[in-house]
């Protein structure tokens, strides 16, 4: 496991495995490094990639700083894409994926040259209407 500081002072911790082409990992809301897979992941694409897994702030091995803000986290990936060597493709679970997709709209496709995203969160127009409908 290793460390980096944020832009806030908060510390990230983070295990790196793997040679090649950077992957890093944001989790959902209620994940770390030592839950949801990141290892199994890890092992597998470690022959093709350097692969990069992260515990979100205030959770697992990292601190914290309050008060909360989507920026302070898209300054943690950020901070982890210079860690790596200046750019990194982007794998987003869950909440992880909103802020993947974050971190790339604010910080260009030469820091985050790809992006995978799983089940962000996101709905449609259609979906919202029949949840109303329902009196949801």
């Amino acid at each position: 496991m290793s460390h980096i500081l944020s832009k806030d002072g908060t510390r990230i911790a983070f295990d790196r495995t793997g040679h090649g082409p950077v992957v890093i990992m944001v989790n959902g809301a209620l994940a770390y490094r030592g839950f949801y897979g990141g290892e199994e992941l890890a092992a597998r694409l470690s022959p093709d990639v350097t692969f990069i897994d992260y515990d979100r702030r205030g959770r697992g091995e990292s601190t914290d700083t309050p008060p909360y803000a989507v920026d302070r986290e898209i300054e943690d990936i950020e901070a982890l894409i210079d860690e790596a060597g200046g750019s990194a493709c982007l794998y987003g679970v869950s909440s992880g994926a909103c802020l993947a997709l974050l971190a790339a709209a604010r910080l260009g496709p030469a820091r985050v040259e790809r992006l995978a995203l799983y089940e962000p969160p996101y709905g449609s127009r259609d979906e919202r209407e029949k949840q109303e409908f329902a009196g949801q």
